[in-house]
């Protein structure tokens, strides 16, 4: 099945946005995903719909058919075996690596992903902690731990996930040294959400809005409970 750049776009942010909540996912909800309208959002999932891509019920939204989730896991793995080949090997820093398999991972074979893989012996992540799906496109097991905006002041964490979208974000937390598995304490949470932490060995502290806090995925340290 030919799918466009676009088509594709489409299904991977469906599947990421299922990742974060079980149910429908609604056209203004893939909007702001992906920063169009909604009526360009309509117009699309009618043409994923008549490709057996999308299921959608009016009013409720849209899932993934089986065919439409084995097609997004395979741009998501391309993506992420890109973001870590970038930096393993190509010495990108992992804010830049985002936007440039955005441009490829729609582009590259079977084989060259297969290379890929096998030159960064099979990695399970990528390098802000996502996980990668397997080459049988099954869905990888959600990370086990939950936003840092989730636990209170004095808890100690580990860092799971950061989210990869915005570059100046991820210079930012990594300057302060908050990167997949480094161990957080939480400082203070404020009553508006923002998150004051300090990573381990780092004397300055690191200020998460409750924006970017939701997407800083931490797991508890045992005997934390989020």
């Amino acid at each position: 099945m030919m799918l466009s750049d676009v088509m594709e776009d489409y299904l991977k942010a469906i599947y990421q946005l299922q990742r974060d909540q079980d149910d429908r996912i609604k056209t203004s909800e893939i909007a702001s995903e992906l920063d169009v309208t909604s009526p360009t959002v309509t117009s699309m999932l009618e043409k994923l719909e008549e490709r057996g891509l999308v299921d959608r019920e009016k009013y409720r939204g849209v899932t993934l058919t089986a065919e439409g989730q084995t097609v997004a896991l395979e741009v998501v793995r391309h993506h992420r075996l890109l973001e870590s080949y970038l930096t393993e090997h190509l010495d990108y820093d992992w804010s830049e690596v985002h936007a440039e398999a955005d441009r490829l991972e729609h582009h590259i074979s079977e084989a060259f992903e297969r290379r890929v893989a096998a030159a960064l012996d099979e990695p399970d992540v990528d390098p802000h902690g996502s996980p990668i799906p397997g080459a049988d496109l099954e869905p990888p097991a959600a990370p086990e731990g939950a936003a840092v905006s989730e636990f209170e002041r004095g808890d100690a964490v580990v860092v799971e996930e950061v989210a990869d979208r915005d570059p100046d974000i991820l210079s930012y937390l990594a300057d302060r040294g908050v990167e997949p598995g480094v161990e957080l304490e939480i400082l203070e949470v404020a009553p508006f959400g923002m998150v004051t932490a300090r990573a381990e060995g780092h004397d300055e502290t690191v200020s998460l809005p409750e924006g970017v806090a939701h997407h800083v995925r931490v797991a508890p340290l045992p005997g934390i409970e989020p």
